[in-house]
This record gives structure tokens, C-alpha cells and sequence, in this order.
């Protein structure tokens, strides 16, 4: 087995912390690297302590809200602010830093990146938010997607890539 690259390797561990998601529509993870080391990970859900989406139902399903849209209308948190909370609590700075996220961040996601001294977004999945791209623009936020492959998917799912993938938040 090849050993695989900093991007691969960050990569499928943003994508092992969104095995944690109870969310039943997208299941999201992110990881904060500074310096090729793990600064914070985060994945959607609700706040502690909560009631969890996988057991009340999903607010954006029951009134049909559009992926992308009215982010608000939903239990939980996505799993940038989990990242950026949980760095925060424990007290470590992420300025400078690069995230891995499995699906493009959201417009608030972006916006929280951009202030929290993000230097660079990663990530694996696309999401339907214009607002969202335009900013990261304006705020020449270095973004990249990265290409999972085939071989990826198979050797951290064992074939079983659409439990992480399956539907839309």
C-alpha cells in the first residue's frame, strides 16, 4: 500500500469525522490543519446536549427547503463551526490555518473562515451556494477541490461511500 499524500491523508480523516454526523440528509466533516498538524475536527450535528436530527426528523425535509438555502431552519451545526468552536474552546488559534472539509462550505460557513484567519479551503464535494463562492472570491480565499478517487472511497468506506453522501442538507 502507498503511502498517501498530506492532502489524502487529511482528507479521509475529514471524511472519518463525518461517520460522527447524525444529520439523515448530508453527512459533513472538516479537520483544521496549521503546520501538517490536526489543530481541530468538526462534523454536523446539534449543540451538546441536544436531541439529535436521526431522532426528532429533520426540520428541512418536513418543509422541503432547498440544499443551499435557509440554513437557519436546521438542528444543527455544520461542521466548519464545530471545527472552529472546538479549536476555540480548547484555546488553540487557527489563523494561518487550512481546512479539510468533505463539502464546500456553506455562505456563513465561508464567512466564519474568512474571519477566523482560514488561509486555505480544501474540499471534496461541491454545494449549491453561490453567495458562498462569490465571498471567497472577494476575500481571495485560496480554495481547492480535491478529487476523491475510486481507490479512496473503497479503501475508507469498503465500497460503502453513500452513507456519507446521501441526500442533501
Amino acid at each position: 500500500m502507498e503511502r498517501p499524500s498530506w492532502d489524502e491523508y487529511f482528507m479521509r480523516m475529514a471524511y472519518m469525522a463525518a461517520t460522527r454526523s447524525t444529520c439523515t440528509r448530508r453527512k459533513v466533516g472538516a479537520v483544521i490543519v496549521k503546520d501538517k498538524r490536526i489543530i481541530s475536527t468538526g462534523y454536523n450535528g446539534p449543540p451538546t446536549g441536544s436531541l439529535h436530527c436521526d431522532e426528532t426528523g429533520c426540520l428541512r425535509e418536513q418543509l422541503h427547503i432547498p440544499s443551499g438555502e435557509r440554513h437557519e431552519l436546521c438542528r444543527g451545526l455544520h461542521a466548519e463551526q464545530n471545527a472552529i468552536i472546538q479549536a476555540a474552546s480548547n484555546g488553540t488559534a487557527i489563523s494561518g490555518g487550512v481546512i479539510y472539509v468533505t463539502t464546500h462550505p456553506c455562505v456563513v460557513c465561508s464567512k466564519m473562515l474568512i474571519n477566523a484567519g482560514i488561509k486555505e479551503i480544501i474540499f471534496a464535494e461541491g454545494y449549491p451556494d453561490e453567495l458562498s463562492e462569490l465571498m471567497l472570491i472577494e476575500s481571495d480565499m485560496k480554495t481547492r477541490k480535491y478529487d476523491v478517487s475510486e481507490n479512496f472511497k473503497n479503501l475508507l468506506f469498503e465500497g460503502n461511500f453513500d452513507l456519507i453522501r446521501e441526500g442533501e442538507d
